[in-house]
């Protein structure tokens, strides 16, 4: 498939009275598919934890450095399912993927309206390749995995990305094993992506405030916490480490952020 995604999802509204994360992720992002609720809580967020703007632009640069050129380039990865995508930006992950490897495939996950909205107008793909969007809760295994096989084939290798996103899941348990449901459902050779905010002072005071002000609740975890979801994979160097340090392209100037990730492959 080409063009415009086909896109899995029953018809919605959407609320834009209370924060939503993917909106307030697109408020630090710098964009402009936000609303008054998302920016005032955005930036009372920013002036309580200055580093947030660093994370969510961190976090995008570590999606098209690491993940995707390193899997579309040196790991000849082709296929990519997005969990909990969030709004399109610059470099998402088709644009990068396909430009290292124009046949790749590509299927977004989130359950924000307002991101299946603008996921009809601009998700586009390359001729060669494929782009498709579910409109789901990564939660649902079986939802997710049963539309995105409209577009990928599960039996070839799958880079699963899990980006600034598992911390709506507060159950350590169930964190784990939502991920191992994903990796259960494709072969060898395919990879991890994940990464998260870890647990400090200021991230737990973050974590508390960004509840308070009305949106769905995020939680930091502890570093080994976030290192044992690969737990039975193979770290690509680096390793585990802030997501600042993962093959950065430039020197690093300031603090690594307090995300950190990895990139693992299923053996």
């Amino acid at each position: 498939m080409s063009g415009a995604p086909d896109v899995h999802a029953p018809a919605e509204t959407f609320d834009t009275s209370t924060p939503h994360s993917a909106r307030v992720w697109n408020y630090w992002l710098g964009g402009r598919d936000n609303y008054e609720a998302d920016r005032r809580l955005g930036a009372t967020m920013a002036e309580l934890y200055p580093q947030i703007i660093d994370i969510a632009r961190a976090s995008r640069r570590f999606q098209a450095r690491a993940a995707v050129r390193y899997l579309a380039g040196e790991a000849g990865i082709r296929q990519f399912l997005d969990l909990g995508t969030g709004l399109p930006t610059a470099d998402a992950t088709h644009e990068v993927a396909q430009a290292a490897a124009p046949t790749a495939r590509v299927v977004y996950v989130d359950h924000d309206p307002i991101v299946l909205a603008h996921a009809r107008a601009l998700l586009t793909s390359s001729p060669e390749g494929a782009t498709d969007y579910v409109h789901a809760d990564l939660r649902d295994t079986e939802t997710v995995l049963r539309a995105a096989a409209s577009t990928l084939d599960l039996d070839q290798p799958v880079a699963v990305m899990v980006l600034s996103t598992l911390g709506h899941v507060a159950d350590d348990g169930e964190a784990a094993a939502l991920l191992r449901g994903y990796l259960d459902a494709v072969p060898a050779g395919s990879y991890l992506m994940l990464c998260d905010t870890i647990e400090t002072e200021e991230t737990a005071a973050a974590s508390d405030e960004y509840a308070d002000g009305g949106a769905m609740p995020y939680i930091s975890r502890p570093r080994q916490t976030v290192r044992s979801f690969a737990d039975g994979l193979d770290l690509v160097e680096p390793g585990f480490g802030s997501i600042s340090l993962w093959r950065p392209e430039e020197p690093l100037t300031g603090e690594p952020v307090d995300q950190w990730g990895f990139v693992a492959a299923k053996r």
